[in-house]
């Protein structure tokens, strides 16, 4: 073992030292959501790549340590790309965890927590430690916490990483081992209560700051609250009421419409409420009609200038309404507007929550992604006729679907904040939509008659979870698909490839376009006379320098089809559908690339769309789940749009692939399809990613791996180039969520601190 070295703490940014500390501790305040230290070490120099066993005493207020993490500058400055998490052990008020340098860091930088609070740190120690020993370490921290006291959880454990060597090599192995360790003390990542705590506050401790904000706000619209009501538990429907009470924002009505209830105590409390605050109103209904028609006779009484929409057991956020006037103010056009949101349970703990996207249509077509919170233009509903029966249990799910055909895509604004609690007692499809198993047909109705309206011929399938598919009906006349595939050998690939290509794909009218970068071996040139064979395949040479863009580019030019095909020769198709299924989305106004779902050879999913930002550039969500696998809130099931596909399997009309001039050749290698789809995306067009479409990837099988020092600074150019030409921006994926982490592997946890 090597020496103990003990380090010290220099603070940099958002820390001020206080009085006091015994036998050792200083203590100290965060003053931001952001404090730095900078470790110091008695002997001079760069820390040594390798493992480290390091230990800190610290010790907070309650709650007050979160997330700590220690950041390396490898010569780039402290970037997220190269944080690593600490495990904090709260019983024993001391950091003690086994870390990893990648290459020789020019320093550290340790960051107690993220958030403001009080603590001190003690002694505080690093040693270097061997690779087996560090291995051994980690493996024995997540068998054990995972109950590790028989021996089954130690071979199961063990095996695994055996399987993943043996299939994705060493290194795979080792970062597999690292993930588990992590998560074992990111736990902190999935309490969702502790974030509420440190990022939700109440809106008491915070009355100068909101108070100011009202202040700020350009325009004061009047909401009206719309609210049926059916004999709601009487607790619950109080627990509602109060929540619009306490809004911070003022300037609202409450329109509640009593579906002729049988409870007395309805009535009694509705009488309560409109005689303490005139803000709430009322009308009692003398036939039960079902809540289409209750929601209605409140639309009746309403006169706010926009309409929110609230159950009579559920509850708004305190600064909901505040938080939609400042949305309205900066979007003066702006018609719909949706929130986070959610749950809430019997005790009033907040859990659940569904951090969603920025306006997508795709999605909204497989699941209500608007409400909770939804808000709308007062006009826009009438002018589309309200709520309609029939739409039982869905019935705002199609007044959004009736109301976006209405309306630009810019007047839907998406606030990334929780503003609605889904309160869950039972009967409410917030435990499920089996809980009505009518609102499930209602939302299949809604989606067909929503395509009928729009004039789009589809197979809309609903399924028992209450989610649905939406097969869009290819034109008589398909379109000349162009399949483009580089390859260079590795012609047992190849030959899968194109076999599965032409053997499986149902689409008929395509051609497969082979651009030879360079193959000189003599099974490869054998295959190429022989697939020409077939009138749909032709092989062009490109003899120049690797470079994935410029390969495509050149091909796309003499290209004969109206849709673009980027596959690459390691594809392996699984379903017959899945040509149909992707041109089906391309040829959709305004659509720009169109991206698979991928599997791995054993049936882990290798691509189910990408998020910018994630571990840096760009990366990959659900990656090595099983096939079948969910995702955020069934994400992982639905069709929706997202900012990146993985140029691997890539559909593309011609029209859309020549408005941003193809890919950058400037990207040889990496982030070129990154790079496409953003500027798609950046010139109005949506990028949409199908679980539909379903083929195996053999992942980058015939470039081979970047581990040599000249493909080593070549990625990392790329990196730049795309950190230059995006900065910050990639950190604001659209279809992600800033409420959710970037941290590579930790996709769809909860962010700490949020990114806004």
């Amino acid at each position: 073992m090597m020496k103990k070295i003990k380090i010290g703490f220099n603070p940099l940014l958002g820390l001020c030292r206080e009085d006091g500390g015994e036998d050792g501790w200083s203590r100290w305040q965060s003053v931001d959501n952001d404090p730095q230290f900078l470790i110091c070490k008695e002997e001079e120099g760069d820390w040594e790549q390798g493992w480290y066993h390091l230990q800190i005493q610290l010790t907070g207020e309650p709650g007050g340590i979160v997330g700590p993490c220690i950041y390396p500058d490898y010569g780039g400055g402290f970037g997220e790309i190269n944080i690593v998490p600490l495990w904090y052990r709260q019983d024993e008020d001391k950091i003690d965890c086994i870390i990893v340098l990648i290459k020789p860091a020019k320093s550290l930088r340790f960051d107690p927590t993220v958030r403001k609070a009080f603590f001190s740190l003690g002694d505080a120690f690093v040693r270097r430690i061997p690779r087996v020993a560090a291995y051994w370490g980690m493996i024995s921290s997540v068998c054990e916490s995972r109950g590790g006291q028989t021996g089954s959880v130690w071979y199961a454990f063990i095996r695994s990483l055996f399987f993943v060597a043996k299939r994705q090599g060493v290194r795979q192995a080792v970062a597999e081992l690292r993930i588990n360790y992590l998560s074992k003390f990111s736990n902190v990542c999935s309490s969702y209560q502790g974030w509420v705590r440190i990022y939700d506050p109440p809106v008491e401790w915070r009355s100068r700051e909101l108070e100011e904000r009202k202040r700020g706000l350009s325009g004061r619209p009047l909401f009206s609250v719309i609210m049926p009501v059916y004999n709601p538990p009487e607790k619950w429907f109080r627990r509602a009421l109060d929540s619009v009470l306490a809004q911070v924002y003022e300037n609202w009505e409450i329109c509640v419409a009593d579906d002729a209830s049988t409870e007395r105590h309805v009535l009694k409390v509705l009488e309560e409420y409109s005689s303490k605050d005139g803000r709430v109103k009322y009308i009692s209904r003398n036939k039960n009609g079902h809540i289409s028609e209750a929601s209605n006779s409140a639309l009746e009484i309403a006169r706010g200038d926009f309409l929110v929409l609230l159950d009579h057991d559920d509850e708004l956020h305190p600064e909901a309404l505040l938080c939609v006037a400042e949305a309205l103010g900066k979007n003066p056009d702006a018609k719909i507007i949706y929130s986070d949101e959610d749950k809430i349970d019997e005790d009033g703990v907040r859990f659940g929550p569904y951090f969603k996207t920025d306006w997508n249509y795709e999605l909204l077509l497989g699941q209500n992604c608007i409400s909770h919170l939804g808000v709308y233009e007062a006009g826009l509903v009438r002018e589309v006729g309200g709520f309609r029966v029939g739409m039982e249990g869905s019935q705002d799910w199609d007044l959004a679907l009736r109301c976006i055909e209405k309306i630009k895509s810019s007047q839907i604004i998406h606030i990334p904040k929780v503003l609605y609690h889904w309160r869950t007692i039972p009967g409410s499809t917030s435990m499920g939509v089996h809980e009505k198993s009518y609102a499930a047909v209602a939302a299949e109705s809604a989606v067909i008659q929503h395509f009928e309206r729009i004039g789009v011929m589809a197979n809309v399938v609903g399924g028992n979870d209450g989610y649905i598919r939406s097969e869009i009906i290819l034109p008589e006349r398909k379109p000349l698909v162009s399949l483009i595939v580089p390859t260079r050998d590795k012609v047992d690939l190849l030959k899968v490839c194109v076999g599965s290509i032409i053997e499986k794909t149902k689409y008929e009218n395509f051609d497969i376009i082979i651009v030879d970068n360079g193959s000189v071996e003599s099974g490869t040139l054998d295959y190429f006379r022989f697939i020409q064979d077939d009138f749909r395949v032709r092989v062009v040479s490109y003899d120049a320098e690797f470079n994935y863009s410029a390969i495509n580019n050149y091909a796309a030019s003499i290209a004969r089809g109206e849709v673009l095909g980027l596959v690459n020769n390691d594809i392996e198709v699984i379903s017959e559908g899945w040509l149909d299924e992707m041109v089906s989305h391309a040829l959709k106004p305004g659509v720009g690339a169109v991206g698979a779902m991928l599997y791995y050879p054993d049936d882990t999913i290798q691509h189910a769309g990408v998020v910018s930002g994630l571990g840096g550039v760009a990366g990959h969500i659900y990656s090595c789940a099983p096939r079948g696998f969910d995702g955020y809130f069934c994400r992982g099931r639905l069709t929706q749009v997202v900012s990146i596909v993985t140029g691997a399997c890539l559909v593309v009309s011609r029209s859309a692939f020549e408005a941003v001039s193809g890919l950058d050749e400037r990207l040889a290698v990496a982030f070129n399809d990154v790079d496409f789809c953003l500027r798609l995306r950046d010139a109005g067009y949506r990028n949409i990613w199908t679980p539909f479409a379903e083929l195996y990837h053999h992942e980058s099988a015939s470039r081979g791996r970047d581990d040599n020092p000249e493909k080593q600074a070549r990625f990392a150019g790329e990196i730049e180039f795309m950190k230059a030409r995006y900065g910050d921006s990639l950190n604001y994926d659209p279809f992600y969520n800033p409420n959710l982490s970037l941290q590579l592997q930790q996709e769809f946890m909860i962010a700490f601190p949020p990114r806004f």
